[in-house]
């Protein structure tokens, strides 16, 4: 079973960056597409992003297009997420998943408030 844990969260201000990082405990992580999927107070999970497992193929949800960037490091069991321009309503935990699947880490809390 493919673990995965989330990190790099934190208290930015809005227009502020982050960068999340998620690291896979098997080797097996470069066969897998992975989301980045999140979920605010209150609310259900909402994808984000979406990176196939040779990071050829990445998409966004149109809240975070423009200003998430998806990327993996295969060599590191690492996916990425560069967060730029970031608003009050990207506030919220964010998780690594397989595609489609569930969670499996904690995740890393994002509050972003001036």
């Amino acid at each position: 079973e493919l673990q995965l844990e989330e990190s790099g969260g934190g208290l930015v201000q809005p227009g502020g960056s982050l960068r999340l990082s998620c690291v896979a405990s098997h080797y097996f992580f470069a066969s897998f597409g992975l989301d980045w999927v999140r979920q605010a107070p209150g609310k259900g999970l909402e994808w984000i992003s979406f990176i196939s497992n040779g990071g050829v193929h990445i998409s966004y949800a149109d809240s975070v297009k423009g200003r998430f960037t998806v990327s993996r490091d295969n060599a590191k069991n690492t996916l990425y997420l560069q967060m730029n321009n970031l608003q009050p309503n990207d506030t919220g935990v964010y998780y690594c998943r397989i595609h489609g699947g569930q969670p499996s880490g904690q995740g890393t809390q994002v509050t972003v408030s001036s």
